[in-house]
């Protein structure tokens, strides 16, 4: 099913106060393509739940409309869109074991959707199957772990057979292990099952490790969508480098003077196609090229040994961050003094303008 947001804008009113409302979207307009799996990513209060609440019905948009397909479903309530929802904090019956919280949906079906007490144990089994908890039909929530218990709620969200399935920063409760191998089962499930599904989170590698789409939001406005990759690589403005990536960017102030890219006094780059202008020069870690003639030097704090990769923990006085890092392979430790030369990659390299932070 595909969804489409027109022009979508949520305000909420000051409460006791005077003054101007709160915004908590603005103008958002995005298709979410049938069948794939699109991330809403960006920081807390950036308005990613608000927008999951309105497409699911829980929330009207105070302008806009939103379209399932073809239908317009703005003013429908959430019963009747078909809407799978799996809440952050799983919000299960803890009375009632995993096959009665499963259940629960299809025994509030009416009129032509009511189904037999055999048809909805059938499916019941069928989901639990999908999502691997046939095995703790009888046992209860409180006996279950953080990840089984989020498998529940999957699975109560998928029985109905919803058009959409929504997830609301659904792993940020369990410990880092889990939630890599419950990210995994989302992606598998969603796979299996061909559901339009939004995912809502905060942490940038679970939206990039799982997503057909990613889509940054700030201050609840669009500031850029695409496929994980293509994003990373090519971020059209300076918040989304920064957001994206860990460790982070390394960003610094630069300038563009007859033809080179100047970082502090030294040129590292040629840039004979842009105009003399102040710019961010934005530096992912993997892309610093040990070199000892390279022309970007700097003081280095220490060397981190992670395994595979070493990072290399420098500074810089034209950075806005007081400790930078270039990943390089453990093999190629440097016998470093208290210096190291990079060369920068110029394929690689960011150039954001001073003044709008949009990419050059």
């Amino acid at each position: 099913m595909k969804i489409t947001l027109s022009d979508i804008t949520k305000a909420f009113p000051v409460r006791g106060k005077k003054g101007a409302d709160v915004v908590a979207v603005r103008d958002f307009d995005f298709t979410f393509p049938d069948g794939t799996l699109v991330g809403l990513l960006g920081p807390s209060g950036c308005g990613k739940s608000t927008l999951l609440n309105m497409i699911c019905g829980l929330l009207a948009p105070t302008e806009g409309h939103i379209f399932f397909g073809d239908s317009d479903v703005t003013k429908l309530p959430p019963e009747a869109r078909g809407v799978g929802f799996v809440f952050q904090n799983y919000a299960l019956y803890p009375h009632l074991t995993v096959l009665q919280n499963i259940l629960f949906p299809l025994q509030n079906l009416k009129g032509a959707d009511k189904l037999s007490k055999e048809e909805m144990h059938s499916r019941a089994e069928e989901i639990a199957r999908l999502v691997q908890i046939d095995g703790f039909m009888d046992r209860k929530p409180g006996e279950l772990s953080g990840g089984q218990q989020q498998r529940v709620a999957i699975a109560r969200a998928l029985v109905k057979k919803p058009r959409v399935l929504l997830l609301d920063e659904p792993l940020s409760n369990l410990d880092a292990r889990l939630r890599l191998k419950t990210r995994e089962e989302i992606r598998r499930i969603q796979k299996e099952t061909g559901i339009t599904t939004v995912f809502v989170t905060h942490d940038q590698e679970e939206a990039m490790s799982i997503s057909d789409t990613i889509v940054v939001m700030k201050d609840g406005a669009l500031l850029q969508s695409g496929k994980p990759q293509e994003v990373y690589q090519k971020p059209q403005n300076l918040f989304v480098s920064k957001f994206l990536g860990t460790p982070p960017i390394n960003v610094f102030d630069g300038k563009i003077k007859e033809g080179k890219l100047f970082i502090g006094d030294a040129a590292v780059l040629d840039t004979p196609d842009l105009e003399n202008r102040d710019v961010y020069v934005a530096v992912r870690p993997e892309d610093f090229d040990l070199c000892p003639s390279g022309a970007f030097v700097c003081p280095v704090h220490r060397i981190e040994v992670m395994g595979r990769d070493t990072s290399i923990v420098f500074s810089h006085e034209s950075a806005d961050a007081p400790v930078l890092r270039a990943l390089i392979r453990t093999e190629d430790i440097p016998n470093t003094g208290a210096t190291v030369h990079f060369s920068l990659r110029r394929e690689r390299i960011h150039l954001f303008d001073k003044a709008t932070e949009e990419r050059l």
